[in-house]
Formats: structure tokens, sequence, C-alpha cells
């Protein structure tokens, strides 16, 4: 799911409740107190709950309370809640009422056009995943352990119950989401000529990025393929059925997740899909452990993608084992059937390392005819990614001073050349940047007289032991 800020979840949470109340999920609306009333409640239990391990609240973490659920610290809510039973630990033995009927919405795909795929009560779970770790965060040394221990049962206990109702998704097999709401095509985007301009705005977001140009040249390629169909169309000349499904080589931290969202959305403006989402999942998120339950997983996930593109990566993980007992085989043939039965509302880009893509595409006789785009990823050379250094510093107000870019590309030049097992691209690029982040807050930190400069730049100092 694309990442969000506290508040931004607590918004979207305020919405489930909406649409949890508006269709009456499990009888919500004999409830005394509004869905959305009653989650803002449980979070704030949940506030104090993790706040009273210790037997007091500071003041941080009464400004938290403050700042997002506007609960001030000497209100009837907060005092009332600091009584004996509540900290006795009540509250932690049964998960929020919010998240019970979120998980019946998903469990009985209870909402129709569900603008979030079956996945309410997983955006419930991150919500107050995120709003506890808020809490903990505002201690300056290590939280008091009793503090992490009620965080940590608590979210245990929801993530259970939303397993038990076979409606957990793990983080990558949360949809992400387009800017604009997927909905019928041509109406939610426009205009024609805004259309155009979209799509132009997002091929340029392609061209733009760092290296992979063998990348961007086949991409471009078909995007002007199907243009030229939609022209042919318009004269009423006969069109080939151009196939879309496609095979995404490389190694890790190459781009092939970025390319796929940005495919999805402009796929989407050229009018070949309907809605433009992109569904990322793997092994773990198809593959179940009994007869039957693959194929019904395999089912539910395409569901999520009709409209948009299933996202496979590391697919070669499907056919690796092929004993006896192994469902992964299980799931590639239902996936081939789907694609057959949706092949005008479904692309599928499977993706991995380049051998082991290539065993993948040999397991079975029809799955190397489904694919006829395949599209390698090289690894970026050094330059390549020092740009991409100096473009996810400058994305959070930081620059590398000259003596720091003459000792980061030296270093970035050492790892490319002599590559370590653990070599991942640009994902490297950002723990290295991460890293060097935080030597420099290291640096920075004691000193008073620390300037806007100081503040905004990486020197070479900070830069060493950034490769672990």
């Amino acid at each position: 799911m694309k990442q969000m800020r506290l508040g931004e979840y607590i918004q979207t949470a305020d919405r489930i409740c909406s649409v949890l109340m508006d269709n009456n999920i499990g009888n919500v609306k004999a409830d005394t107190m509004k869905l959305v009333d009653r989650f803002r409640c449980e979070l704030l239990k949940f506030a104090v709950y993790l706040a009273s391990a210790d037997g007091k609240m500071d003041e941080r973490e009464l400004g938290i309370i403050s700042e997002y659920l506007k609960v001030s610290a000497d209100s009837e809510q907060i005092l009332k809640l600091k009584g004996e039973e509540y900290l006795l630990g009540t509250f932690g033995m049964q998960v929020p009422s919010v998240l019970k009927f979120a998980v019946l919405a998903d469990a009985g795909r209870k909402i129709p056009r569900d603008e979030y795929g079956c996945q309410n009560a997983m955006i419930i779970y991150d919500t107050f995943g995120l709003f506890g770790q808020t809490m903990l965060s505002v201690h300056a040394k290590e939280p008091d352990a009793s503090m992490i221990k009620r965080y940590t049962d608590y979210m245990a206990s929801m993530e259970d119950f939303i397993k038990k109702f076979a409606v957990w998704y793990a983080g990558d097999q949360k949809l992400y989401r387009p800017e604009m709401p997927a909905e019928d095509y041509p109406e939610d985007i426009g205009t024609e000529e805004e259309r155009a301009t979209h799509l132009e705005e997002l091929l340029e977001n392609l061209n733009s990025m760092t290296g992979l140009a063998g990348v961007k040249n086949q991409v471009n390629s078909l995007v002007n393929l199907i243009r030229v169909q939609n022209m042919r169309k318009e004269q009423g000349l006969k069109c080939s059925d151009v196939s879309k499904h496609m095979v995404f080589s490389g190694n890790p931290g190459t781009g092939k997740t970025t390319v796929a969202r940005l495919l999805a959305e402009i796929y989407k403006y050229l009018g070949v899909l309907k809605s433009g989402q992109l569904v990322e999942t793997d092994r773990s998120g198809l593959v179940r452990g009994y007869v039957g339950q693959t194929a019904t997983r395999v089912q539910e996930v395409v569901s999520q993608a009709l409209g948009g593109i299933l996202f496979v990566d590391e697919a070669y993980a499907l056919t690796v084992n092929k004993g006896e007992g192994d469902f992964g085989q299980e799931a590639v043939d239902t996936l081939l059937k789907a694609m057959e039965d949706h092949r005008d509302e479904l692309i599928v880009i499977v993706a991995g390392y380049t051998d082991l893509m290539e065993q993948f595409l040999s397991s079975n006789p029809g799955l190397k005819s489904r694919f006829s785009n395949f599209i390698q990823f090289d690894d970026y050379t050094a330059e390549e990614l020092m740009e991409i250094l100096k473009s996810m510093l400058k994305k959070q107000d930081y620059a590398l001073s000259e003596g720091a870019q003459k000792r980061a590309l030296e270093m970035i030049t050492e790892r490319v050349e002599n590559k370590p097992d653990n070599f991942a691209n640009a994902r490297d690029i950002r723990n290295y940047m991460e890293h060097a982040i935080s030597n420099h807050a290291t640096r920075i930190v004691g000193m008073k007289a620390a300037d806007k400069q100081m503040l905004s730049t990486i020197e070479a100092v900070d830069v060493e032991g950034c490769f672990s």
C-alpha cells in the first residue's frame, strides 16, 4: 500500500468507519455510538493503555494524543481512562470493535465497489500500529519494557484475529493505489486533452528515471504500438491483438516495481486498463498449505487486480519446489487460467532474477507462450547510482559537500566493481543514504550554533562506513 503518514491513516480509517456505517455492516447502525466516534475512543484507549504502562503519562505522550486525537491532557476522557481497572490491562484482552466490523466486511465482501479491495481491516490494523509506534517513539531512550510488551501483544492479537478470517495481507500484497480514483475509463480521467496531458506526464516520469535506457526504449515502443492501434481503430482499420503480459528480469533494486506502477497508470490513460491499480504479491501471497486453498487464494488476488496489473515478484519461487505437498504449480496453473479468462481486463507481470526466471518460464509448456514482452533491467553503473543518491538526498533536503561527493563515488565505484552477494543496486543506495544521514545527525546534534547549511550538508566523514 502506498505509504501514508499517521494523520492520513487516521483520516482513511475515519472514512472506512463511515462506509461500514453506510452499509450497516454487522448491524452497526443499531449501536448508540457512531462507529467513527467509537474508533477514535478505542484509539484513545490504546494510547492511554500504552502510556500508562510505566504508571505515568508524560507531556510528550499527552502531546501525541492532543495532536492526533484532539483530546487535551486534562479532559474528562483521559482522567476516566486512567482508572485502576483500565491500568490492570482489561483493554488489552480484546480487539477493537471497529476491526471486527472491518473484518466482517472484508471476509464477506459486503462493501459494493470496495475502494480498498477488501483490505479495510488491514488499514485499521496499520493505523493502530503506526499510532502505537508514534507513542513509543517519543521516548528519548528505550521505551519502558512493559510499554513495548503491551504494544506487541495488542498488535499480535489484532493480527491473529485478522488471520483467523483469512483477510490478512502482508506488506508486499497490499494494494497500491494510483493518485486518481480507480473507476470506469474514461469518464473519471477528464477530457481527451486532459488524458493526453496526463499520459505525457507519466511518460516523462518514466523517461526521466536514472539509467534504464533499454527498459525505457521497450516501454516506449509498446506505448507507441498501442497508440497506433488506437488510431487504426478510430479509422475502422483492423487491429492486431497486442499481448501486454510481461517478464521483468534483473537483480534487486533495479526499478522493476517502480516501472510496473508507472505502467499501470500509463495503460489506464491509453485506455488499455479500466482502473490502473497495481497489486503486488509473491509466493507467500498466493500459495496455501492445503489442496484447493491455493487456487482460491490466487483467484482472490486476481479479482483485486482486475482492471489493473498483477505484479508477481520473485515468481520463480512458485516452481522452484516441485516436491509432493508443494502447491506452487497449482498457483501457476490457476494464474494461467485467469490470464485466459480475463484477457481483456488483466495484465500480469512476473519478475525476478534473470537466470531463475528462465527456469520459471520453462516449468510449464503454456507459461512462456503467455508472455511476449521480456524486459531486462540491467544493474546501475556507479555514476547512475551516484545520481540516485543525490536525488534521494535532495528529496530529504540534504546535499553532499564536494568532499563527500568524491568519497561517496569512490565507495560506490568499488562496490559496483566488486559486487557482494547481497548487492542490491538502488536499495543499497537508500541504505547508504540513511546511514549517512544518521552519521550526520550524530555529528551535528551537539552543535548549538549549527546553521541551515550545516544541518543540510553531508560531509565526507558522514559517508564513511555506510555500506554494511
